[in-house]
């Protein structure tokens, strides 16, 4: 039986949303004339980004259940699709949170996700969500705007303590691109990112960067011997690395796009830094092209345990965790954009939003994007 709530959204005039399915899964679509996205009910990952004019319909989010079924495996991400939420915490939980039975990535993106708001003022059109996560105690709102003729998404979230005391939040936004998108040698990543590091880890994967290294973006040492660009997925695939990275501390807004040269196609997030000033970035690219890459900002440089972040402090004099005070609030916002790239494009060296319009620039090619972006960040 459809809830009153379902009826009076489906009366709502001249919103462009409409219910749906990706994977088997449940989702909403958001849409205007330039973009469609899909908004999983469970977990509110952003499953899917189609530009309307590309006939390719390539979506350049990450589809584990495609992969899965291209290699003959199983399933094994849930509804982490694409760009999916990860709080409160990134990364394992402990094994006491395990048997109280918090998992790993937080609560957001396996809560269902409860629509309170669908409405239109004029040319923007909005859909607020709402999650319960039980186990830290906390209540998270995320809205999405579109305004009609842009290929802009602006996201706004927030997050509410239940309890009476200060506690440290971990909170990262994993924005996920996957294959075909991401494909060896024709796709690359740039961002306004500073000082890196590689993750320290135990070698049970096959890992092609040094431990535990300290590198400018995009340029990070080999276990071999040379550095490798980590812009693009190497020729041959056959590894997994992280990467910790600080957004430039003298920026207000933080930028990480990646683009298909073959396809032209680009994918981009543009942030406030105080709320999101790490990127880290998983780049899971095994030789069978299931290929994955996070591009994941938010409070801590790689997705560890809580009490991991609170023991690390601060890296490169940024601290690895946000507070969330007793019985109050705390807010993010950003936002996400898919366009077509001219002839020429390959690489991004800058993204500004001035004047109602975002500016994205290659200067070595002297050219730039302009994509209309009337809503503040």
């Amino acid at each position: 039986m459809r809830s009153l709530a379902a009826f009076a959204l489906a009366a709502l005039p001249l919103l462009a949303q409409r219910a749906t399915e990706f994977e088997k899964r449940p989702a909403a679509a958001l849409e205007n004339d330039k973009v469609e996205l899909l908004v999983f009910n469970k977990g509110g990952a952003f499953a899917s980004l189609l530009l309307k004019d590309d006939s390719a319909k390539m979506n350049p989010m990450w589809n584990p259940a495609a992969l899965a079924r291209k290699a003959g495996q199983p399933e094994r991400f849930g509804d982490s699709f694409g760009h999916f939420v990860c709080v409160d915490g990134f990364g394992p939980s402990s094994r006491e949170e395990q048997v109280a039975g918090l998992t790993g990535h937080g609560e957001a993106h396996r809560q269902p996700w409860e629509q309170v708001e669908a409405a239109r003022t004029g040319k923007v059109q909005k859909i607020k969500w709402r999650a319960s996560l039980p186990q830290v105690q906390e209540v998270f709102t995320r809205q999405v705007e579109l305004v009609d003729g842009e290929q802009v998404i602006y996201v706004e979230s927030e997050l509410e303590s239940l309890v009476g005391f200060d506690r440290p939040a971990n909170w990262a936004e994993h924005g996920t691109i996957g294959y075909p998108f991401l494909a060896p040698e024709k796709t690359v990543v740039d961002a306004s990112v500073g000082r890196c590091q590689t993750r320290p880890h135990n070698n049970l994967k096959p890992h092609r960067l040094l431990a535990e290294q300290e590198f400018k973006y995009p340029t990070a040492p080999l276990i071999g011997g040379g550095t490798s660009n980590l812009r693009a997925v190497p020729a041959q695939p056959d590894s997994m690395d992280h990467t910790g990275c600080l957004f430039d501390p003298s920026r207000r807004l933080a930028f990480v796009t990646a683009i298909n040269l073959e396809h032209r196609l680009m994918l981009g997030y543009l942030l406030r830094r105080e709320e999101y000033p790490w990127l880290q970035e998983w780049m899971n690219y095994p030789a069978n092209l299931s290929l994955a890459r996070g591009l994941e900002f938010g409070t801590q440089p790689y997705d560890v345990p809580r009490r991991q972040t609170v023991d690390m402090g601060k890296l490169f004099g940024q601290a690895a965790f946000r507070w969330l005070p007793a019985k109050s609030k705390i807010a993010t916002r950003y936002l996400m954009f898919s366009t077509r790239v001219p002839e020429g494009f390959k690489q991004v060296d800058d993204v500004k939003l001035e004047g109602g319009s975002l500016m994205i620039e290659d200067r070595a090619s002297g050219k730039t994007i302009r994509l209309p972006a009337t809503l503040p960040l």
